[in-house]
């Protein structure tokens, strides 16, 4: 068996040489690619600390999601339009977490920039004048009408340093011509007989959600009557005790008033079940501008100016922002003056006016306790008819409705009568006929009295015969029939609520007589 001569040195040398480049070549590709993942490693963005983390977020850095060893992301929050991220802290371990406080395990990291002070303030006086989600939350009207509610009750506060320094010195505390008992006596029944008108005036109730623009209004006009009153103690400081207990009375009745129609108007500025959220931030800026306008008349008196002079500029803001807050206040309902302004547009011109242009020309000056009107709804059957064939020649032709319509020439009224059977669409549609009845005597007066220059709206009794008055009631029947259903629709159309009637008629019903 031949056996293989072991290998010469020389093929040995040859072969460890070939395992030296070999192992050579090996060990430049290693050094070559340790020295390209090190470059790799060193080009790379390094991982942000939670220190680094928090200080960028701060500035609005933070904007995607990332992963470290320790971090991980659990949800984006948003409150009020700042954003928020929370991240699990993963190194704290299950026994660390048994040790150590809960809140350590999450960590919040702030997404927004930071504000400049003047705008953190301006935030924190928003939430205290405006409701939350403003201007959304709110109609278009509610910026106009706080605007004059913060200048009436600016001007109002100002008045009220006046003539509370005008009383202390009409009851004698600032000369001390009285004893303190007697000061406190005084001011006790003055408080008093205030609280008497408050609760008989009271009374009115419904009335406020009939014409609140009309009471709203008239009830500043009797609190700057009151205030006036107040100051007439400086002159005659003998008659305080009654021209105080006077102005008290005014001035607690605007109060009832003040207070018994804020609600309904703070509702028509309400989108949606937050009534009591634009209630709060109302009273709130009320107050305000109250605050505001007592420190600035407090530095103004100290230099003692013209009482006279300073109650007409303060009386006279007062009043115009009174005024103008009404009237920006827009009313989804009908009381007796939009009524009014929405049928007499559509008769004119056959369309129903918007909620805005309604009740900007709405007759803030037609007071409710006013007795003369062009259309009375709801009388006295005796107030109605002069004569029982007046009645007789109307009553058939309203057999198949819930109320009766006339014209009264000797008190040129137009009477609306009501029967028991008549409900809320009733009152409307006899509301309706009345005004339909009123333009075609206008009209017809009118054509007859030319030439004698009469003013259109004079109805005059010598013009007007029971003939003549059949066929106006019978004429206006038919346009009724054929113009209260588009006139309805139309309105529903421009937003106007039509199913409730506000427009306050009187008690007095016709019922059917027992046989």
């Amino acid at each position: 068996m031949k056996l293989k001569p072991p290998p010469t040195s020389s093929s040995s040398s040859s072969q460890t040489l070939t395992a030296t480049a070999a192992s050579s070549h090996d060990a430049k590709l290693l050094v070559r690619e340790t020295l390209r993942i090190s470059a790799d490693l060193a080009s790379a963005p390094s991982v942000p600390s939670v220190g680094s983390l928090r200080e960028n977020a701060s500035f609005g850095v933070v904007d995607r999601q990332f992963v470290d060893s320790s971090l991980r992301l659990l949800c984006c929050e948003e409150i009020d339009g700042r954003r928020w991220k929370y991240f699990a802290d993963e190194s704290v371990g299950s026994e660390q977490l048994k040790l150590k406080k809960k809140k350590n395990a999450i960590r919040a990291v702030s997404l927004h920039s930071p504000q400049a002070p003047a705008e953190e303030f301006m935030a924190f006086i928003r939430s205290y004048v405006v409701p939350e989600g403003f201007p959304d939350s709110v109609t278009p009207s509610y910026v106009p009408y706080m605007t004059w509610r913060a200048l009436k009750h600016f001007f109002g506060g100002a008045m009220g340093v006046f003539t509370t320094q005008t009383l202390l010195n009409s009851v004698g505390v600032s000369k001390h011509r009285t004893t303190p008992g007697a000061v406190a006596i005084n001011w006790i029944l003055k408080d008093g007989a205030g609280r008497v008108g408050k609760m008989l005036y009271a009374r009115q109730g419904k009335k406020f959600d009939y014409d609140l623009k009309q009471l709203r209004f008239a009830g500043d006009l009797l609190m700057e009557l009151g205030a006036g009153v107040e100051l007439v103690t400086a002159v005659v400081p003998q008659f305080f005790l009654p021209l105080a207990c006077a102005a008290n009375v005014a001035k607690n009745v605007g109060a009832v008033t003040s207070t018994s129609t804020r609600t309904p108007i703070y509702k028509a500025f309400a989108k949606g079940e937050n009534i009591g959220d634009v209630t709060a931030k109302g009273e709130c800026v009320g107050n305000l501008a109250d605050l505001l306008g007592t420190g600035l008349s407090i530095l103004i008196s100290k230099r003692n100016p013209s009482l006279v002079k300073t109650f007409a500029f303060l009386s006279f803001g007062y009043v115009f922002s009174s005024y103008r807050e009404v009237k920006s206040v827009v009313l989804h309902t009908l009381n007796r003056a939009r009524f009014t302004v929405a049928v007499e547009s559509f008769l004119r011109t056959g369309r129903v006016p918007t909620l805005q242009d309604g009740n900007s020309r709405e007759d803030i000056f037609n007071f409710p306790w006013r007795q003369h009107r062009p259309i009375v709804l709801g009388p006295r059957f005796k107030e109605a008819f002069q004569d029982p064939n007046s009645y007789l020649a109307v009553k058939p032709i309203f057999e198949k409705e819930h109320y009766i319509v006339t014209y009264n020439p000797s008190k040129e009224n137009i009477y609306v009568l009501l029967k028991d059977q008549a409900k809320s669409d009733d009152v409307l549609k006899a509301a309706f006929h009345g005004h339909v009845l009123l333009h075609i005597i206008r009209s017809s007066t009118s054509k007859q009295s030319s030439s004698r220059k009469q003013h259109e709206d004079e109805l005059s009794a010598s013009l007007l015969s029971t003939a003549d008055l059949q066929a106006h009631v019978a004429e206006s029947y038919k346009m009724v029939s054929a113009l209260y259903m588009p006139f309805k629709s139309k309105a529903k159309e421009q937003g106007w609520v039509m199913s409730e009637s506000l427009l306050n008629p009187g008690r007095a019903r016709l019922c059917e007589m027992a046989t």
